[in-house]
C-alpha cells in the first residue's frame, strides 16, 4: 500500500498499520488520513478514580475530569507526526504522537508510551509496550490495565480508552464518538 496523499506522505496511522489499514471502517480511516489541521465534535462519557495517587498520576498526563457531554477533538496531521487535543470540560488535553522503532509513540504531559497497534474485529487496538515517565523507563507489565481501542459505532468514529494501575486502581475511562464526515 502507497497510501500517499495530496501532502506527499503517508499519515502514521496507515504507515504503522501497512495493508492492515484499509481494512478498517470508513469513519476509523477517514479521521487518520485527513492531512492538516481538523476538528471533530462528538460525545464523551469520562469515569476518574477516587484516589489521591490517582488524582496524581492523572495530572501528570492532564487526563479529562469526569463527567458526560460534547467533546471536541483537533487533530494536525503533519509528516512528522501529529498533534491532538481534546476537549472536554473546558479542559484541555494535548498530547504528541510520532513513530519510533514500529511503535506509535505518544506523549502525555510527563509520561511518553509506546503502544504496538494491531487491527482486530474492524477496529484499532492499542497495546502498552514502553512507558517513560520523565525520562525514565518503567516497566510495561505495570500498563497492562491501559488500553485504547478505535472503532466505528453507526457510521462514527467510536473510541475507548481505559487507563488503571496496579495498587492506585482506575485512572480514568472515557468512552464516546465523534463525526468525521
Amino acid at each position: 500500500m502507497d497510501g500517499s496523499l495530496s501532502g506527499g506522505f503517508t499519515p502514521l496511522f496507515a504507515r504503522l498499520l501497512g495493508r492492515d489499514f484499509e481494512s478498517l471502517p470508513t469513519a476509523v480511516r477517514c479521521l487518520h488520513l485527513r492531512t492538516g489541521p481538523a476538528r471533530y465534535q462528538g460525545e464523551v462519557t469520562v469515569r476518574r478514580g477516587e484516589g489521591w495517587l490517582s488524582r496524581l498520576c492523572a495530572a501528570a498526563t492532564r487526563l479529562p475530569p469526569a463527567g458526560r457531554g460534547p467533546i471536541t477533538v483537533d487533530i494536525d496531521i503533519q509528516p512528522e507526526g501529529e498533534r491532538w487535543i481534546r476537549h472536554v470540560h473546558g479542559h484541555a488535553m494535548p498530547s504528541r504522537l510520532w513513530r519510533q522503532d514500529g511503535l506509535l509513540c505518544e506523549r502525555l504531559g510527563l509520561v511518553r508510551f509506546g503502544f504496538r497497534l494491531g487491527v482486530r474485529d474492524e477496529g484499532i487496538e492499542w497495546t502498552v509496550e514502553r512507558v517513560h515517565a520523565l525520562g525514565i523507563p518503567l516497566p510495561a507489565r505495570w500498563f497492562g490495565g491501559v488500553r485504547a481501542r478505535e472503532s466505528a459505532r453507526d457510521g462514527r468514529y467510536a473510541f475507548d480508552v481505559q487507563a488503571a494501575l496496579p495498587g492506585i486502581g482506575l485512572l480514568v475511562h472515557y468512552r464516546g464518538s465523534l463525526d468525521v464526515e
